[in-house]
């Protein structure tokens, strides 16, 4: 079955694909005024506890990149998707759309946050104390309300 991609898919879609190409030429245009070393973890507060060499933010893209390109194959085949409700011949479009907003929804907000946390890396700046809060409201209630929204198109 294939889900036609609406404006706001579209609009979605491309701003993903802005993060995924925009971060990588972010780093290749500014890789030469990086410091050396960058934070490469931080704690819940936000706060650098690891500090490692320019080149591990590489593994950073390339998580971000397959995270994204793997979510994208997994959208192309409704067929393959938990749904948590029962499919019939009356939902089915209905129950595949929702669930392809969650997808949309949560690819792109995997690409804001892995850009911002890129960028916050090669600045070698702190996280805010806000940031993982907010991650957690965001990523949590972006499945909560469209899980919601599923249960009620479900019938």
């Amino acid at each position: 079955m294939e889900i036609k991609n609406t404006k706001t898919d579209t609009v979605l879609e491309t701003i993903g694909r802005i993060m995924l190409i925009g971060t990588l030429v972010y780093l290749v245009a500014g890789w030469n005024s990086f410091p050396e070393q960058i934070p490469m973890h931080y704690n819940a507060a936000g706060e650098i506890d690891r500090w490692g060499g320019k080149g591990e933010i590489l593994v950073l893209e390339v998580v971000l990149w397959a995270v994204y390109l793997g979510i994208s194959a997994v959208e192309k085949y409704p067929q393959i998707w938990n749904t948590g409700v029962k499919v019939t011949p009356e939902n089915r479009e209905r129950v595949y759309r929702t669930l392809k907003n969650l997808i949309k929804t949560l690819k792109l907000f995997t690409a804001l946050i892995f850009a911002y946390l890129i960028v916050c890396s090669t600045q070698g700046l702190s996280l805010p104390g806000w940031f993982t809060p907010a991650v957690l409201i965001l990523i949590f209630g972006d499945m909560a309300v469209w899980m919601i929204r599923l249960y009620r198109v479900r019938k």
